[in-house]
């Protein structure tokens, strides 16, 4: 079995998505009962994609969260370090140009995109400020980005009902759907200690991005930051 650990080496990351990658989508969909389609719903209308616009979907895995780009008219351009996310990816949406890409040194130029788009990825990148500087390098100038991130409960009381759940029913869970179970000890662990909403804001701002407003879902389970490029 692969696990990453919380220092997020790049290739220990990697390998341990290239092994959940086959069942990692139906995964998700169980261990958030279904909530992770209305999630991917709001980041898609955060970014409201327009015909003819240029889309950098980061951390993009097995393509799901940007075929609704495409639908919408817009080109997407789907990014992930795994081999194994994209070989997924590309059976499953052959129609999109998947790109293999590491966070903190993206291969594309500088302002090739209109818009940017990271969900649930950020937290796996070795240095999260290092790469959200990146997606500003690759974002035009009044270009926006969404990142969809776990956060923190708003409410103390399911806050420590949540935590329960992370660190001992989620990788239960994991065990009967994931291809490598011991992988979702590590999201949990991740997800623990992950900055909350108005730590991930700040992060943002000293990356380069402007004024950052942030929506909870779930009661804070996740959020949605957003800002535009100055």
């Amino acid at each position: 079995m692969t696990r990453a650990g919380l220092d997020k080496e790049p290739r220990d990351v990697a390998r341990m998505f290239d092994t959940v990658a086959r069942r990692y989508d139906l995964t998700n969909d169980v261990l958030s009962m279904g909530q992770d389609r209305r999630w991917r719903r709001r980041v898609v209308e955060l970014v409201d994609p327009q015909p003819g616009e240029r889309i950098l979907d980061l951390a993009a895995g097995t393509g799901t969260s940007s075929e609704p780009f495409r639908e919408a008219g817009a080109t997407v351009v789907p990014c992930d370090f795994s081999l194994g996310m994209l070989q997924e990816g590309r059976r499953r949406f052959p129609h999109l140009p998947f790109v293999a890409g590491d966070g903190m040194r993206l291969p594309f130029a500088d302002a090739s995109f209109d818009a940017v788009t990271i969900s649930f990825g950020l937290r796996n990148i070795h240095d999260p400020v290092q790469g959200l500087s990146e997606l500003l390098r690759v974002t035009r100038p009044g270009g926006r980005i969404v990142v969809c991130e776990f956060s923190t409960p708003t409410w103390e009381p399911f806050d420590a009902l949540y935590s329960n759940y992370l660190m001992r029913a989620l990788p239960s869970i994991a065990r009967r759907t994931s291809s490598n179970p011991e992988s979702y000890v590590y999201l949990a662990e991740s997800i623990r200690a992950w900055p909350d909403q108005k730590g991930l804001a700040l992060r943002m701002v000293e990356a380069g991005w402007g004024r950052v407003e942030w929506h909870n879902l779930s009661g804070g389970i996740v959020a949605l930051h957003h800002s535009v490029r100055p």
